[in-house]
C-alpha cells in the first residue's frame, strides 16, 4: 500500500485529553509525528505528553477562546515552522428534547462545535501553505447526516461542520491543502455527559476511540494528491441513524 511516511510531520489535536483525540495522539506519535496536544484539562494532556515522550507537547487551550487559539498556533509556528495536520476533535453534546432545552446549552454546543472549529481552522491555514499533503480533518458525526431525536442543537452544529468543510475544500484545493471530515457513529467516549448511553453502546458493540483514530491516520497518510473527503464510520450493528 502506497502511503506517506509521516515521520517529522507536525499535528495539532484539539480535545486531546481523552477519547478519540488521545487515541489519535498515540497513533500519530507512533508514526513519528510531532503532536501538539490541546485541551482544557491541562493535567490530563501533561500526563499524556509525558507518557508519549519528546514528540508530544501539551498546551492548555479552550477552543472557544480566540486569543488562546491564536497563541497556540503562534507557538506552533515558532517551534515547528508550520503545520501538516489539524485534527479538530474538540466537541460536546447536551441531550434534551428541544422544547425543554436552555439557550445557554445551545450556545455551549455552538461555541465549541462550530465557533471553536472555525477559530482553529482559520489560525491553521497560513501554517499549512506550501506544505505538501497538509490536511484539516474534523470530527462531525452521523448526527451531521441524520437528525437524531434529543440531539437537535448538536445535530445542527454537526450539519454545519459538514457544510463548512465541503465549502472550505473547494477554497483550499488550489493550494493543495486537503479538507476531510470524519463522521463517527456510537463510540466509547465521554460524549453525552448528561445521559447514560452505556447500554446502547454495549448493545451496538460500539467503536473504540482507536477505530476512529485509525481512520484519521489512513486519510492523512494518503499521497498528497489524494483526498479522502469524508469517512462515515460506525459499528456494524448500528443501522440507525
Amino acid at each position: 500500500m502506497l502511503l506517506q511516511n509521516l515521520h517529522g510531520k507536525v499535528a495539532v489535536i484539539t480535545g486531546a485529553s481523552s477519547g478519540i483525540g488521545e487515541a489519535a495522539a498515540r497513533l500519530l506519535v507512533d508514526e513519528g509525528v510531532n503532536v501538539v496536544l490541546a485541551a482544557r484539562r491541562i493535567e490530563r494532556i501533561t500526563a499524556l505528553a509525558k507518557e508519549l515522550g519528546p514528540l508530544a507537547t501539551a498546551v492548555q487551550m479552550d477552543v472557544t477562546d480566540a486569543r488562546q487559539v491564536a497563541d497556540l498556533f503562534a507557538g506552533v509556528r515558532a517551534r515547528h515552522g508550520g503545520l501538516d495536520l489539524l485534527f479538530n476533535n474538540a466537541g460536546l453534546g447536551i441531550y434534551g428534547e428541544f422544547a425543554d432545552t436552555k439557550p445557554e446549552d445551545w450556545l455551549t454546543q455552538i461555541n465549541t462545535n462550530l465557533f471553536g472549529l472555525l477559530h482553529c481552522t482559520q489560525a491553521a491555514i497560513p501554517l499549512m501553505q506550501g506544505r505538501p499533503g497538509a490536511m484539516i480533518s474534523s470530527v462531525s458525526s452521523v448526527g451531521g447526516r441524520h437528525g437524531v431525536a434529543g440531539w437537535s442543537v448538536y445535530c445542527a452544529t454537526k450539519f454545519a461542520v459538514v457544510g463548512f468543510h465541503d465549502t472550505l475544500r473547494k477554497e483550499l484545493a488550489p493550494e493543495g491543502i486537503r479538507v476531510s471530515v470524519i463522521e463517527p457513529g456510537a463510540v466509547w467516549t465521554e460524549f453525552g455527559h448528561n445521559i447514560d448511553s452505556s447500554e446502547r453502546r454495549q448493545s451496538l458493540d460500539a467503536l473504540e476511540p482507536v477505530d476512529v483514530a485509525q481512520a484519521l491516520v489512513y486519510a492523512f497518510a494518503q499521497p498528497s494528491r489524494v483526498l479522502v473527503q469524508e469517512i462515515l464510520i460506525r459499528p456494524v450493528k448500528q443501522v440507525a441513524p
